[in-house]
């Protein structure tokens, strides 16, 4: 049975991808329990909140005209998408520079960390890279060098982490965890340009007017993509700015350990069943019009899944942290078991969210995200304006958006059925 299914190329390059993140993603985690002995909380949260800030401006580094690279006939034309990405994210880091150079101060004031005024300056360097990466992805995406990609996966990891490792025994600080981040960049990088150049002649197709044509013709991906994608990277890594610039930054690292912790096990399986529902509500969205049935016994399982996973956790979870990853940690696994429940809700919704796409409801997916972005920043909002502690605004931000996560539950069971 195995034997068939990797006869198929669709079959085969998805269990290339799966199999090199599966082990990219474990990396980090296996790790962990080393990385908390050998750094504290401040230094993870200066990491997490400089991961915040480029993961936000790297998703607009090359206007999401990386996207377009896999879909021109033409080799040339996809190359001369590929050099409008990398320009234009040159373009968009050396104003970054030009700003960080101009208003440093401001900028170490608003997020209200010095710790990570030195690290600002490498905040355009490492955009750039991350517009490289793009670019190169989607080359090799083209390319179909699924097996390059998934290397290139495993060596971001383990370089990251052999530099995070060797920088903490000798006590480099928040300082070796960032450069762990710019040291991986660099190696993913390196592979992904060798494989791509070798199969592809630049010199001899790129032209500006090519390149014009280009951004004109697919002008579309920074118009409509680029907000949909920066209003997703803000919902999702606004937690980390506010959390240290209201806060702290060790209650940001503390935070950080938990999104570890419980984020990869939730994602990593989450993904796998949202990839087969895809499938199956497609089918039957086909055959009957609507993906009732599927949505319903996807939904069951996830909950089966879900509730004795979560529960166990909830009991255990404080103990459990304090033995793998130190004392040092123990307010991660008291906020860990606050935060259980929105991790099982969300467990249970994320996979289900593909009837969007099924549906093509994109705008209501779109608007969603940007009610997220707004419910999260209202929460900040109101915590700072109350003084709420530490504990008191994860348990508000826990109830808050895990009654979002069901609204939107129940508006993916209405589309289900065809509604």
């Amino acid at each position: 049975m195995l034997t068939k299914l990797l006869k198929n190329d669709f079959n085969r390059s998805v269990l290339t991808l799966v199999i090199g993140t599966s082990i990219a993603q474990a990396i980090p985690i296996i790790i962990s329990p080393i990385l908390t002995r050998l750094y504290s909380p401040e230094d993870l949260g200066v990491l997490s909140l400089f991961v915040a800030i480029t993961s936000i401006l790297g998703v607009v580094a090359n206007a999401r005209y990386e996207l377009a690279i896999v879909l021109p006939e033409k080799e040339e034309d996809a190359i001369n998408i590929a050099a409008l990405a990398i320009i234009i994210a040159f373009v968009i880091s050396s104003l970054l520079m030009i700003t960080i150079i101009i208003f440093h101060e401001e900028v170490v004031k608003l997020l209200g960390n010095k710790d990570i005024s030195f690290w600002l300056y490498f905040i355009p360097l490492v955009v750039f890279f991350t517009g490289l990466y793009n670019t190169l992805n989607y080359l090799n995406t083209r390319l179909k060098l699924f097996s390059t990609i998934s290397k290139v996966n495993i060596y971001k990891s383990l370089t990251t982490a052999i530099v995070q490792l060797t920088c903490g025994f000798f006590y480099f600080g928040s300082s070796g965890l960032i450069l762990g981040q710019i040291a991986s960049n660099l190696a993913a990088n390196g592979k992904l340009a060798k494989d791509s150049f070798s199969k592809l002649e630049f010199r001899e197709v790129i032209d500006r007017k090519a390149i014009l044509k280009m951004a004109k013709k697919y002008s579309d991906f920074p118009k409509y993509s680029l907000w949909a994608a920066l209003g997703n990277s803000l919902s999702n890594q606004v937690n980390n700015v506010l959390i240290s610039t209201f806060f702290s930054i060790g209650v940001l690292g503390q935070y950080s350990l938990v999104q570890r912790m419980l984020g990869f096990p939730s994602t990593f399986i989450g993904n796998a069943i949202g990839q087969v529902f895809f499938q199956q509500a497609s089918a039957e969205k086909i055959k009957k019009g609507n993906a009732s049935s599927t949505f319903n016994s996807t939904f069951k399982k996830l909950v089966l899944i879900s509730i004795p996973s979560f529960g166990t956790l909830y009991i255990i979870i404080e103990p459990l942290t304090v033995f793998v990853f130190g004392a040092n940690w123990a307010l991660a696994g008291e906020i860990a078991k606050i935060l259980i429940p929105l991790f099982c809700i969300r467990f249970i919704v994320a996979p289900l969210t593909t009837i969007n796409s099924i549906f093509e409801k994109q705008k209501v997916s779109m608007l969603w995200q940007l009610g997220l972005l707004i419910l999260t920043l209202l929460i900040f909002a109101i915590s700072y304006f109350y003084s709420l502690k530490i504990k008191t605004f994860f348990c508000f931000y826990t109830i808050a958006i895990s009654i979002y996560y069901i609204f939107l539950f129940f508006l993916l069971k209405k589309y289900s059925k065809g509604l």
